[in-house]
C-alpha cells in the first residue's frame, strides 16, 4: 500500500512545519480569544447562559409582583423562582451535557468499528479530511502523515473524529459542572433584582432601586460577555452595543411582566 511508504527526510520536514504551526496556532489562539484563552471556553459559555437567563427572567418577575405592592411576596415569588428555575436550567445543562457525551463515545464506536473492520476506508477517510483542509497538500505529504498516524491506531480515530467529525472529547465531570456552572450562574443572576426589596418599606422605591440596578449590570453583562467571547478583536463600540442590548432584553421583559400583572390585579 503507498500508504506504508515515505522517506524520513519528508517526515522531519513535516514533523517541523506541524511543530511550527502549533505553535503560531497557540499564539494567535491566545491573542484572539482573551479570557477564552486561559478558562474552558464551554464552562464560559454554560456560565453566560445561565447568567444571561438569570439577569433577564427573574427580574421580569420580581418588575410584575412589584404591581401587587407587597414586598414579601415579590421577596417570596422571586426566590421560588430563583430555585425552581436554578434547578430547572441545571438539569438541563446536565441532560445537554450527557447527550453531547453519549454522541462523541458513539462517533468514536463506530470509528472504531470502521478501524477493524477495514483499515484502508480509515486511511482514505483521513486523506479525505486533509484535501478538506487543504486541496494542494502533495502525495508524498498524505502518504508520510497517514504512515505518522498508523503507528499509533488510537491516533487515526481521533484524527477523524476531531478534525472530520468536528468533536472534542468531553471534560471529565462535564457533565456535574455544566449543570453547577448553568444553575449557579442562574441563580446569582436573578438575585441581583432582589436584593432592593431586603432593604426598603415601600414597593415602588425597589422597584426603582432594583431597575436601576439591573440597568448597570445588564449593560455591564453584555459588555463583560462580547469582551469574553470576542477578545481583543472586539470594538468599544460593539461592546457597548451588546451593553446596550441587554438592557433592551431585561427592560422589554420587565416591563411587559409589570403591565401585564398590573392589568390582571
Amino acid at each position: 500500500s503507498s500508504y506504508g511508504s515515505g522517506s524520513s527526510s519528508s517526515e522531519d520536514r513535516g514533523a517541523l512545519i506541524a511543530e511550527q504551526g502549533s505553535a503560531k496556532f497557540e499564539e494567535l489562539d491566545e491573542k484572539s480569544l482573551g479570557v477564552f484563552g486561559k478558562f474552558d471556553p464551554r464552562v464560559m459559555s454554560d456560565l453566560i447562559i445561565g447568567l444571561s437567563d438569570g439577569l433577564t427572567v427573574p427580574f421580569a418577575l420580581t418588575a410584575g409582583l412589584s404591581s401587587l405592592g407587597d414586598s414579601k411576596l415579590v421577596i417570596t415569588g422571586g426566590f421560588a423562582e430563583l430555585i425552581s428555575g436554578a434547578i430547572s436550567m441545571g438539569l438541563g445543562g446536565y441532560l445537554g451535557a450527557k447527550s453531547e457525551s453519549d454522541y462523541y463515545y458513539a462517533e468514536v464506536k463506530q470509528e472504531k468499528r470502521k478501524f477493524y473492520n477495514d483499515t484502508n476506508l480509515i486511511n482514505h477517510e483521513i486523506e479525505d479530511i486533509l484535501l478538506e483542509i487543504n486541496p494542494s497538500f502533495s502525495d508524498e505529504t498524505i502518504v508520510s502523515f497517514i504512515k505518522d498516524l498508523q503507528k499509533t491506531p488510537e491516533l487515526m480515530v481521533d484524527f477523524i473524529i476531531k478534525f472530520g467529525r468536528g468533536l472534542e472529547e468531553p471534560a471529565e465531570n462535564r457533565q456535574l459542572v455544566s449543570a453547577l456552572t448553568i444553575g449557579g450562574g442562574y441563580f446569582a443572576g436573578g438575585f441581583v433584582p432582589l436584593i432592593p426589596y431586603f432593604f426598603v418599606d415601600q414597593v415602588g422605591t425597589g422597584l426603582i432601586i432594583s431597575i436601576l440596578l439591573m440597568t448597570i449590570t445588564l449593560f455591564w453583562f453584555g459588555y463583560v460577555k462580547t469582551q469574553i467571547s470576542m477578545g481583543e478583536s472586539c470594538s468599544l463600540s460593539k461592546k457597548i452595543s451588546e451593553g446596550l442590548q441587554m438592557i433592551a432584553v431585561g427592560g422589554v421583559a420587565a416591563g411587559a411582566a409589570w403591565f401585564f400583572v398590573k392589568i390582571m390585579g
